[in-house]
């Protein structure tokens, strides 16, 4: 007599076994990662940088908060997988201490710097979606300095991607700050 119990138990665990996705460190690269396989922080490379930093920039105070979101979901053409990823949300003002652009408080999911990839053990490659209309979509590189500092570098792409979606009025400034090796200090 055949027991269902087994049976299914069985299938289950073959199941499980045959559909468990493959998890890579963060450094695999892009064209290394099969479909639906897990990039994860299997080493924690990505806990310092965690925290809020600010530094000021011609005349204007950045400040960055960096959290870390696991097994986030990423789609790249025809590919789709998941990695433990740096979030990056940030506020930016003047000195008078009026807010220019802020993605903390802000809840359009179209706005995102997320990281994409270790570059080395102490700096992180990030992609930024830029704002309004698209405007400064690029690469953001942060360096590990010690513990309580973080170089920046800011690649823009200062393209409107389809300004015919942008309508007339729509601020497209780039607050970020467009340079290189600008030091935040931890908060």
């Amino acid at each position: 007599m055949i027991n269902f119990k087994n049976i299914i138990l069985f299938s289950f665990i073959a199941s499980t076994m045959c559909c468990k996705a493959q998890t890579l460190p963060l450094n695999t690269g892009i064209l290394d990662i099969p479909q639906n396989a897990y990039v994860k922080d299997l080493n924690n490379e990505l806990a310092p940088y965690l925290g809020t930093y600010k530094a000021n920039f011609q005349e204007k105070e950045i400040t960055l908060y960096i959290t870390k979101e696991e097994n986030k979901l990423v789609k790249r053409n025809n590919q789709q997988f998941y990695r433990d990823a740096l979030v990056v949300q940030y506020v930016v003002k003047n000195l008078a201490g009026a807010t220019l652009q802020d993605t903390k408080n802000n809840t359009l999911p179209k706005i995102y710097i997320y990281s994409t990839k270790m570059k080395s053990q102490n700096s992180v490659v990030f992609i930024y979606s830029g704002t309004n209309c698209r405007v400064g979509w690029g690469n953001i590189y942060l360096t590990k300095i010690n513990s309580t500092q973080i170089s920046w570098e800011y690649r823009p792409n200062d393209i409107i991607l389809d300004d015919s979606k942008c309508p007339q009025g729509t601020d497209i400034n780039i607050y970020l700050p467009e340079t290189k090796d600008l030091i935040f200090t931890k908060q």
